[in-house]
């Protein structure tokens, strides 16, 4: 074992989506910056390393990824649940694509250094996992944290739930390699993964009776029509902003907010005749929508505490079930954290989300900022945390944080030209590039002006009451 000391201009800890953004845009905005890359993992791409083998995006791979690099090839759909929409690359492609961005753009630059299977143990120091090597830092810059999010997925997730001895208990994962036949499969989880369980089942032909799914929370989900980048899509996409901007204006309450934005399209649930009380920002298709609704035994009784070969104890209740019921564990909430922190803070970068949901750009927005602003208290005023959604209600205050922040970006000519131009972005280029030749496209546009300050000062008035 031997240890090594090595120099910097920026250490990023984590090369996941995130850390890959930021190194991406720093390495093309700063021109003369050195970075040394870190991670537990053998290849990049954090938690893709990890993810069940038939994951798939959730956004459209057009804004996924890196900002100089597209992901996929910008085709739709032909066939499956998503067709129609801008295609949604698989986890084995993400994988695939960061570790050609890491090989083909950063290491060629001669200035990123990558060190894979290495714990970072603070102060600039890390350690190698199977060599046992001991590295430190000489950071010229900033220490940059790519972790924050810490992205949860099956295979690595603790449940909280215990279950006694000689019940079967599996990650999802572990769902292609069943040979045997269940008496039940029970879906533990309501969220993306909980859904993507489901719908995995079901496209395999498993009988939706055969489903019990345990949905502790339901959630509101996002029409995935409504988050296309691409030309054609400008009446769904910027259509959907602009009719919530409408329905924020015109609520007269929070209940009546949420109607008007399910009536409105801008959100959707499984079942019309449950309340949602979790917003985590997971898109899904009508046919998606259309295969859930076959699966009729949905268990709302809370969390799961602790499961028998007889029975499932849940928060608020019991059911009863069997030794021969396969448990299929999605119970990790994605992005566990709750706490926001000043993303500049001295000689540390701490990236978090500056837009509802999109960790990528907001990796790639930070290190623009970092490069090319002076004082903290800008770059901070311009790196305002969105937090990241729980409740349902924290679709509000994620709203009114992202329309804060797109107010300050846009007094900033130089910024916002570096936003329209960035593949990360996805929306900016379609309203500014809007035929305003066509009467429904100067509709859609009147409706975003028109009620952008009116929103504004409504989701103000329902934070006021949400935090009363």
């Amino acid at each position: 074992m031997a240890h090594h000391k090595l120099e910097a201009d920026y250490l990023i800890i984590g090369t996941g989506a995130v850390g890959m953004a930021f190194a991406d845009t720093m390495l093309t905005e700063n021109k003369d910056a050195t970075i040394i890359m870190v991670d537990r993992h053998h290849m990049p791409g954090g938690h893709w390393n990890d993810a069940y083998s038939f994951v798939n995006l959730h956004q459209p791979s057009a804004f996924y990824g890196v900002s100089s690099k597209p992901l996929g090839t910008g085709l739709k759909d032909e066939v499956g649940l998503n067709k129609g929409l801008m295609e949604l690359a698989s986890g084995a492609e993400v994988s695939a694509y960061f570790d050609q961005v890491m090989k083909h753009t950063f290491l060629p630059s001669g200035r990123v250094q990558y060190f894979p299977m290495c714990d970072y143990e603070g102060g600039a120091k890390f350690r190698g996992i199977s060599s046992g090597d001991t590295f430190e830092v000489d950071v010229k810059k900033k220490i940059v944290d790519a972790t924050y999010f810490k992205t949860s997925v099956p295979s690595t997730h603790t449940p909280s739930y215990t279950i006694d001895e000689g019940v079967t208990r599996v990650p999802l994962n572990a769902l292609p390699n069943i040979h045997e036949i269940p008496s039940a499969y029970v879906i533990v989880g309501g969220g993306k993964t909980g859904i993507d369980a489901c719908l995995w089942l079901l496209e395999k032909g498993v009988d939706p009776d055969m489903i019990k799914w345990i949905m502790p929370r339901d959630g509101w989900l996002i029409p995935r029509e409504n988050t296309q980048p691409a030309k054609e899509f400008f009446k769904s996409t910027i259509g959907a902003q602009a009719r919530q901007m409408d329905c924020i204006a015109k609520a007269n309450s929070i209940d009546d907010l949420f109607d008007r934005l399910e009536a409105a399209n801008c959100l959707v649930r499984i079942d019309t005749s449950v309340k949602p009380e979790m917003y985590h920002g997971a898109t899904i298709s009508e046919p998606e929508m259309e295969q859930l609704r076959r699966i009729k035994n949905i268990i709302r009784l809370g969390r799961v505490t602790h499961i028998t070969d007889d029975e499932i104890r849940l928060e608020k209740g019991t059911v009863p079930t069997d030794k021969d019921a396969l448990y299929v564990d999605c119970s990790a909430r994605a992005v566990p954290v709750t706490e926001t922190y000043p993303v500049f803070d001295g000689d540390v970068i701490t990236i978090q989300t500056v837009r509802t949901i999109q960790p990528v750009f907001s990796g790639a927005f930070v290190a623009y900022v970092e490069a090319h602003y002076e004082t903290e208290r800008e770059k901070n005023d311009l790196c305002t945390v969105v937090p990241l959604p729980n409740h349902n209600t924290d679709w509000i205050i994620c709203t009114a944080g992202l329309m804060m922040n797109q107010m300050r970006w846009s007094q900033d000519k130089t910024l916002r030209a570096w936003i329209k131009n960035n593949r990360l972005d996805g929306f900016t280029r379609l309203v500014q590039d809007a035929d305003t030749s066509d009467p429904e496209t100067m509709e859609i546009l009147m409706m975003m002006k028109n009620n952008g300050a009116p929103a504004m000062m409504k989701l103000q008035q329902f934070i006021g009451e949400l935090t009363a």
